[in-house]
Order: structure tokens, then C-alpha cells, then sequence
């Protein structure tokens, strides 16, 4: 088992209550649970999200960029606080810039220029960066949970609806 990164549509009512919820955080997770069930616009992309934060923007997640719409698309704009999980949700207003940033990032350029090395200085999650037989694998893995992601903030984008992101 490791750190998962999961996405999802938000209305604007599961919104509200997510943010008065926003430090009791077995509450916060049985919604977004709750949520997922309810709503079929969902995002898995397993434990390639800090890969995909560095593919994207250069810097791993742990590094913080003010306003990047890269980043905000896997981490999300607004982080909670005083929650061991990591659970963060982007609002709709912020969705078209996301969706413009993605849809004109270079991702061929992008895997041609990945490096396993850059990824293993950079103490990337997961912790899969020696195994160089599995690079194409893995990116292969990268490049589809970026698909994923491109189409999955469209669907959000045309639903007008915001985003959970969480990373447990």
C-alpha cells in the first residue's frame, strides 16, 4: 500500500460542507469517500503523483509554487489544514486555467527530456527510480495518468464543477 492520489467532482453544496469539516478529519474522509460513490466523475492515478508534479513543473511536490495551474491540477489550490491526510480542494473559478495550462504543456518534449536519475535527486514518491529496466514503463504510466488528468478536468470544467484531491 502507499500514497494514492484520488480526484473527484465537487458540486458546490459538497464544497460548503467540506470546508466547515475542514479539521475533523475522519468526517472529511468518510465524504469524500461518501462523494465518490455518488458522483461518477473520478480520478485514480495511483502513486504517480509527485512523477507527474515533476514531469510538469520541474520541482517535486514538496516544493511549493505560488499560482502554478501545473501543480494546482495534481495537488490541488487549497490544501487543509491540521490533517494528517493530504486532502485539498480546488475551486471552479480556478478549473479553465488548469484545463489551459494542460492542454498546451509539451508532454511529448516533456518524456523525451525525463530522466530516472532527475527523479531519484529530486526523492521522488514512489521510491522506483533504480529500477532503469522499467523506464519506458513507467513512463508510459506517467504519460496516461497525464490523459487521464487532461480529460478528467475537461469533464470537471463542463460540469462547472469543482475538485477534491486526496492523497492518502
Amino acid at each position: 500500500m502507499g500514497m494514492i492520489a484520488n480526484y473527484q467532482y465537487l458540486p458546490d453544496d459538497k464544497l460548503k460542507q467540506i470546508k466547515l469539516l475542514s479539521n475533523e478529519e475522519d468526517d472529511l474522509l468518510d465524504l469524500a469517500e461518501d462523494y465518490a460513490e455518488e458522483y461518477e466523475i473520478f480520478l485514480d492515478i495511483d502513486k504517480m503523483w509527485d512523477a507527474l508534479v515533476f514531469v510538469l513543473t520541474g520541482f517535486s511536490s514538496s516544493e511549493f509554487l505560488d499560482d502554478n495551474p501545473l501543480r494546482e491540477a495534481v495537488l490541488g489550490v487549497t490544501p487543509l489544514e491540521d490533517v494528517s491526510e493530504y486532502i485539498a480542494y480546488t475551486e471552479k473559478n480556478k478549473i479553465s486555467k488548469i484545463v489551459e495550462a494542460l492542454e498546451s504543456f509539451d508532454m511529448d518534449r516533456a518524456m523525451t527530456d525525463f530522466s530516472m536519475e532527475a527523479c531519484k535527486k529530486a526523492d521522488l514518491y514512489p521510491d522506483i527510480w533504480d529500477y532503469l529496466e522499467e523506464e519506458e514503463e513507467i513512463k508510459d504510466d506517467i504519460l496516461a495518468c497525464f490523459v487521464k488528468m487532461k480529460d478528467f478536468y475537461k469533464e470537471i470544467l463542463n460540469h462547472k464543477g469543482n475538485v477534491l484531491v486526496t492523497i492518502c
